[in-house]
């Protein structure tokens, strides 16, 4: 359960990517990385573990995610820390399936309209851990302490992409999505489902955006030069404007 150490690390995280970024290869990158921690003093298990973690994330993110070579640019275009969070963090749902799982039980909660649907304290977490079931039929079984580590590494990152308000906070509501990370998430979105994309935008849901506020976030990519509207089959749809992604080349050349 390695969210209870890691978390989105998000300094640690853009370290490696602009290191992969530099030298397009992981050996590479893992060789600078470990040389620069020990010169730091850091010691040696704990390095292993951020790098396993983080790099994991990186090498196991679907082709619908930026490749990570990308994402140095993608960052130098962010305006607030939460917005590479939040970017950051589709790579954790999607590299972790137990985080999946539960982000999966908290966009079902929303799309229900259960009342506090981002409750996220530990009954409501440990209820919804309890109900997972393996393929090989065992049930969740963590020690208590375990459990509630994982928890509070949960609640960190719902406080790093804006779901939670402060540290003793553990009811949120659906965060605001800056431009860049809204991008990314949209050709996510995309990019994972094909032509049925726009019922379950995928990035959307797992930012915990409403189906009710689609219509506005689509208006916003519309107003960018990656995304726009078109007419198929007397309906509007919104589209990218170009591949996905390719607004990060783009904004790379300028």
């Amino acid at each position: 359960m390695d969210l209870t150490m890691c978390g989105l690390l998000v300094e640690r995280a853009e370290e490696l990517a602009r290191l992969y970024a530099e030298h397009g290869n992981w050996n590479e990158v893992k060789e600078i990385w470990f040389d620069e921690r020990l010169s730091n003093r850091s010691t040696r298990g704990s390095s292993q573990k951020i790098y396993r973690v983080l790099t994991s994330r990186f090498k196991n993110a679907p082709t619908a995610l930026p490749n990570p070579s990308i994402l140095p640019t993608i960052f130098d275009e962010c305006q607030t820390t939460r917005d590479k969070a939040q970017i950051l963090y589709l790579y954790l749902v999607s590299d972790d399936s137990l985080v999946r799982y539960v982000v999966h039980k908290y966009v079902a909660r929303l799309a229900e309209g259960k009342p506090d649907p981002l409750n996220f304290s530990n009954e409501t977490l440990v209820n919804i851990l309890t109900q997972l079931k393996y393929s090989d039929g065992d049930s969740f079984d963590y020690a208590e302490s375990t459990t509630e580590r994982w928890c509070e590494g949960f609640r960190s990152v719902m406080r790093e992409i804006g779901v939670l308000d402060g540290q003793q906070s553990v009811v949120g509501a659906s965060p605001s999505i800056g431009d860049i990370s809204l991008l990314v998430a949209m050709d996510y979105s995309y990019e994972s489902d094909g032509d049925e994309w726009l019922t379950a935008p995928r990035g959307l849901l797992y930012l915990f955006q409403p189906e009710n506020r689609w219509g506005e976030l689509f208006d916003r990519v519309a107003s960018t030069n990656a995304w726009e509207y078109v007419e198929l089959q007397g309906a509007l749809d919104v589209r990218p404007s170009d591949q996905p992604y390719s607004w990060v080349h783009d904004r790379g050349e300028n």
